[in-house]
């Protein structure tokens, strides 16, 4: 089992940053991948970026150059940097987990980017 602990959100104005972090804990070794996931209301969940165990980073297109995903293996954290935020960008962040036994979430954290 792995848990999963979102934080960072909040209400920023367009043009603004933040950080996400996504705190794991329980069976850490199991984790071969991090994403970072967002969905606005009335939409899906949209894959945002990816983490793998090596090191290796993918955005979705209408984040690339903008948001940066990264980890602190010291503190089992992995951090979402958003820069340039745009009202687009509204929507509650979740970040996952995959492991060889499954998917892990988080419970989410709200982003608003006011125009």
């Amino acid at each position: 089992q792995v848990q999963l602990v979102e934080s960072g959100g909040g209400l920023v104005q367009a043009g603004g940053s933040l950080r996400l972090s996504c705190a794991a804990s329980g069976s850490i070794s199991t984790i071969n991948g991090m994403r970072w996931y967002r969905q606005a209301p009335r939409e899906q969940r949209e894959l945002v970026a990816t983490l793998t165990i090596g090191g290796s980073t993918n955005y979705a297109d209408s984040v690339k150059g903008r948001f940066t995903v990264s980890r602190d293996n010291a503190k089992n954290t992995v951090y979402l940097q958003m820069i340039s935020l745009k009202p687009d960008d509204t929507a509650v962040y979740y970040c996952a987990a995959t492991t060889g036994g499954g998917w892990y979430w988080g419970a989410g954290t709200q982003v608003t980017v006011s125009s």
